[in-house]
Formats: C-alpha cells, structure tokens, sequence
C-alpha cells in the first residue's frame, strides 16, 4: 500500500480477511478421508475400550472454556469431569494477560463504565458484521455479564477494570474510548494447594518480587521517563513486597484467571485429568456420548449421559492444518499459543460430521521471532520513534492500529509487495526512554537476538538498510517522510493518531501526537516483524446455543464447543482486548446451561 492509498483507519467497521481459496476448500473436503488413515478407532472398536467412568458432562480442555463450562456444569448439579492434553491446567489462557472483553457486566458498571446494551449491540454488529449471526451475537451479550456473576460466586476469583483501555474501534457506534475490558485481580496461589504446581506457566514471568496486572505493563514500559511510570513501578514492587510478607504466592493476569477456576472445580471436587489428549469423540446413533481419550498411556472410554463440551483450543501448533487452511508464509513457531494446540478436538468434531468456519483466520499481531519464542509485540510497535516498513522500505499501515489489522494488511499485501518480513525501525532515542520487552532503556538486547537475524543495529539508516535488504534510499526518504509528519503530529499517510485507541501504548509526554516521534538519534535498530498469533480463531461451527452443526445447519446431538476450538463469535475481526477469553468463557457457560436445562426437562 502506497501513502497515497487507502489507510488503515478504524472509522468503519474492518474488512473481512480473504476467503479460503480452492486448495483451502479441497483440503477441507478431504480432511475425513485424511482422517480414516490415522489408525484411530473406529466406532465399533471404541466400545471395547476400557471404560474410564461415566460422567454427565464430558469437558474437553482445561482453558477458560473448558473450566467455565465445567464450574457450571457441576453447580448445576451435573457430575462432570476435565480432560486435559498437557501435564498442566490453563491452557492459553494462563499463559495470556488474561483481558476479558464482556459488554455490561457487573464489575465495569459498578467502575462507572457508561455501557449499555444498545451500546453494546450496535457496537458488536459494527465490528463483525453479518459473517457471525445476530442470534449468537446476542447470546454472547445477554450471557456474559450472567457469566461472569456466575464464576464470582463460585469461585475465588475478583475482577477489575483496565481502565482506559479503549475498545479497538471506539469510533464505530456503540464503541467506549474509556474500554470495557476487565482482568483478574490478585489472587493468592496458596488456595490450589499442591495443584498449584501443575499451573501452565505464563507466557512472559512478572518480574520477580513484583505483583503487575496488564493494565500496569503501559506504564512499566515509560517507568523511565513518566512519573506516573514511576509510581507504577514502586506500586507493582510494593504489592509484591506485602504478598511475601503475609506468605501468600500472588496471581495476576492468566496465572489468577486459570488458577481461580481450577480453586472453583475443586470446591465443586470436578476431576481434571491431565496428560489425557483426546483421541476421538464416541457416537451412538448420531449422538455424541462420549470421548476416546489416552489416560496413562492406555486408550480408553469416558461416556458422557448428556453431552461432550469441546473446549481444546486451536490449531495453531499444527503444521498440516495450518499448511491446509491459512495463507503463506505460516509457521507454527510464530505463535505463542499453548504447545499442546494441534487441533485435536477440531478434528475429532469434522470426523462426527461437524462444519468448519474462519479456519484461515486467527488472532493475529506482529511478532518477533526471538529465539525459544517469538515475541508478540503491543507497545513497541506504538510508541513514539517508530514506524514498520516493507521490503521495499516503504511505511504500508498505521503502526498503532489494532494488531490483527496490522497482520491482516501483511498478508493482504504480501502477494504483490512483500512485507513479510516486515520491519520495526526504532532509534536509539526512542531505546534511551521505553522498555523494549524486558530489556530496560539503554541495556545492550541478548547477544542472541542478532545472531538469530531478530535484530540489527547500525549507525546509518544506510547501513541498517543494507544488513536487512530493503533500499537504502527508500528507508532513507521513508523515515525523512515519517520525521516530517511526526514534528506536525499528523500522519495523512496511515492516520496513525487519529485514533483514541492508537493512544493507548503511547508517551503522553511526546506532543503533538503521542503516537509520533521523529527518528534522529543513531545507532538505529530494525526488529524483524513476522505474523505471529495468541491462537487460531477457527474451529467447530456452533449456535446460540454452542452446539456444533453440520454443514446442513443441522445440530451433531450431544456435541458442543467453546473458545478457539469454535469458530469465534467475533468473525475476522477483535472488538476489544479480551475478544477471545471473554466468549470463550461465555460459550462455555452458555454450553453447560443447555445441557442442565435439556437435563431438567
């Protein structure tokens, strides 16, 4: 995308990501066929496996679906019981931030948030568009704030406002520039008891003697620079300082979230089997009544008397089925996913005859891939100093925008002016003053984020532009060009500002424009940008109700799904931060409420 093209703005609700192209559709088509040469047993042959108990409820997945689904369906007086692939509980979710995106629910209207139901339906329908349909739009908002109530009266876990943390499109009607997304509040571990250990650990450790919550990492990163930054900082520390004193093992973010549910599955004496994966759902004149799962090393039978609820995650560690269904170049080192994603309860519901929606999609965001991980980037992209470029060394998006736009643009692009790769561009004004992951201002980065090809750095933009192959007059006149606009503090180019959301990971110090600083302080650094995810987004297609249908329209009896192992409520695109935990836990519930009420007819 030239300058002169049409920008990535957020005045309009965002364009849908391509369609699947015919080998996406082929691949589908054939994924049965795939399926019968795994070995996995067939129908007859399930039956003959040992049995593992009989449960009403069979819950696939420890994440926030699958826990959610499971708090409910006990406190609903159902038995039930948690199979779970990994040797850990929490799954994504408890390595995430833990945002949970929940129009109206009770604990940002008692913060003063000015959210309405209208607000919230115009806005959703804005944002998604008529992909998703009204009906389960409308079950996730009537159902959420009802959730979360739920999960606080039956287990330890409390909540809290990010405030101003903006919706992604507040613009669009409906939208709130202050946000509504929430977060765990601190939680102390001690309430797992020796289940604390089998926590699946966060995907970037807190810093050690502190307790932070994700609305604190913007501050932490300007802690240098911003007084408030300061205080953040010596707020985090002195939390951290109170919880050793009084014994506790403080929770923030994933880490409380997934520990909070799992203390209420043990008040509610829920079994979570781990190091059980799924191997294939059980059916009996078309209904699901149950789950082949490996336990101990041994295949064996758990029936369900009312219903399988498939709450396993996504894809996203799953070459084939990525190679299948999404766009090139895709890789499953890019996400930062839990390992155990490979899509096992997606396939298993395509082999029960379940249809399939979004697999091209994910929820995406620029990564670097750093060695061990990648790096999945939010202020660093935003702050003033910086700008992205193709491999032509030209700018193609606002930096600032939300980051499964910035990463649908990449592959929109890609075709035809390569940016994949792309490239962060910072100078070493812009090191001196902000946090860059975890490598405070002026600190040296590891000596291996270079010699994996993550990071350059070089004294000339010509230099810079020769060890990472773009032009050197091209990144020359871009960063002249971005110097230009970030002194007038405007971007007619990508309207990088004009957003209250472009705000948020920002310097309120840097004027005119928060977003914009000029880059003129060497050496300079280029960071390689790669289309990371926290997961895929595509999976079983599901109704109001989270049951899983067929390709006809019709409902597979007995099945239902929730969370990534669904194909989400939000469509191509991401109201807020939280989009996917937040439906995730409200599908979960919505699930468990079908079952208990077919159950009591």
């Amino acid at each position: 995308m030239s300058p002169s093209a049409e920008p990535v703005g957020r005045t309009t609700a965002p364009s849908p990501a391509p369609g699947p192209s015919r080998r996406h559709v082929l691949g589908a088509a054939t994924g049965a066929g795939l399926a019968l040469a795994t070995g996995l047993p067939g129908t007859a042959a399930a039956a003959d496996l040992p049995p593992l108990g009989t449960f009403d409820v069979v819950v696939i997945g420890s994440g926030a679906a699958g826990m959610t689904a499971a708090l409910t369906a006990a406190r609903k007086g159902l038995s039930c019981v948690v199979v779970e692939k990994a040797p850990t509980f929490g799954g994504s979710a408890a390595r995430s931030g833990a945002g949970i995106w929940i129009p109206n629910n009770p604990v940002v209207l008692a913060a003063g948030v000015p959210d309405t139901p209208e607000k919230a339906a115009a806005y959703l329908a804005a944002v998604v568009g008529p992909e998703v349909s009204a009906e389960r739009r409308q079950a996730f908002l009537d159902h959420g704030p009802a959730m979360v109530s739920f999960v606080m009266a039956n287990s330890p876990l409390r909540f809290r406002w990010m405030e101003g943390y903006s919706d992604y499109y507040p613009e669009l009607p409906g939208g709130l520039p202050r946000g509504r997304s929430m977060e765990p509040d601190q939680l102390d571990g001690t309430v797992l008891g020796a289940e604390l250990a089998h926590l699946n650990p966060p995907y970037m450790p807190v810093p050690a003697g502190m307790v932070v919550f994700s609305a604190d990492y913007k501050w932490l990163t300007l802690a240098a620079v911003s007084a408030k930054g300061a205080a953040v900082a010596a707020e985090c520390l002195a939390r951290g300082t109170k919880a050793a004193l009084l014994g506790q093992k403080p929770l923030t973010m994933g880490q409380s979230l997934a520990a909070g549910l799992r203390a209420g599955l043990l008040s509610a004496q829920v079994p979570v089997w781990l190091n059980s994966p799924l191997t294939d759902l059980y059916t009996e004149d078309g209904t699901v009544v149950g789950a082949v799962v490996t336990r101990n090393g041994t295949p064996g039978l758990v029936r369900a008397r009312r219903g399988v609820i498939v709450g396993s995650g996504g894809f996203e560690h799953n070459a084939a089925m990525r190679a299948r269904y999404q766009q090139q170049p895709i890789g499953t080192e890019w996400t930062v996913g839990a390992k155990e994603n490979t899509g096992d309860g997606i396939r298993a519901g395509e082999r029960a005859g379940a249809a399939l929606d979004l697999m091209d999609d994910a929820w995406w965001g620029p990564a670097i891939p750093l060695p061990g991980q990648p790096y999945f980037c939010l202020a660093e992209r935003t702050l003033p100093g910086g700008l992205l470029v193709d491999a032509a060394g030209a700018r193609f998006v606002n930096e600032a925008a939300p980051y499964s736009d910035v990463v649908h643009t990449m592959y929109e692009r890609n075709a035809t002016a390569p940016d994949i790769p792309a490239w962060l561009i910072v100078d070493q004004n812009y090191r001196n003053r902000y946090l860059f992951k975890d490598v405070a201002p002026t600190f040296a980065f590891p000596d291996a984020w270079y010699t994996s090809g993550a990071a350059y750095k070089a004294w000339t933009l010509d230099a810079l532009a020769a060890a990472i192959h773009v032009p050197a007059a091209a990144l020359r006149a871009t960063v002249g060009r971005f110097n230009g606009l970030a002194l007038s503090g405007r971007d007619p180019d990508f309207h990088r500002g004009d957003s209250v959301y472009d705000h948020y990971y920002t310097d309120p110090a840097i004027l005119p424009n928060s977003c914009l600083a000029p880059l003129w302080l060497a050496p300079f650094h280029a960071f390689r940008i790669v289309p990371g995810d926290l997961g895929t987004k595509g999976g079983l297609r599901t109704d109001a109700r989270a049951r899983v249908l067929r390709p006809d329209g019709s409902v597979i009896r007995g099945l239902y799904a929730a969370g990534n192992a669904s194909a989400a409520v939000m469509g191509h695109s991401y109201a807020g931060a939280g989009s996917t935990i937040g439906p995730a836990m409200t599908f979960g519930h919505i699930a468990a409420l079908d079952i208990a009420a077919a159950t009591a007819s």
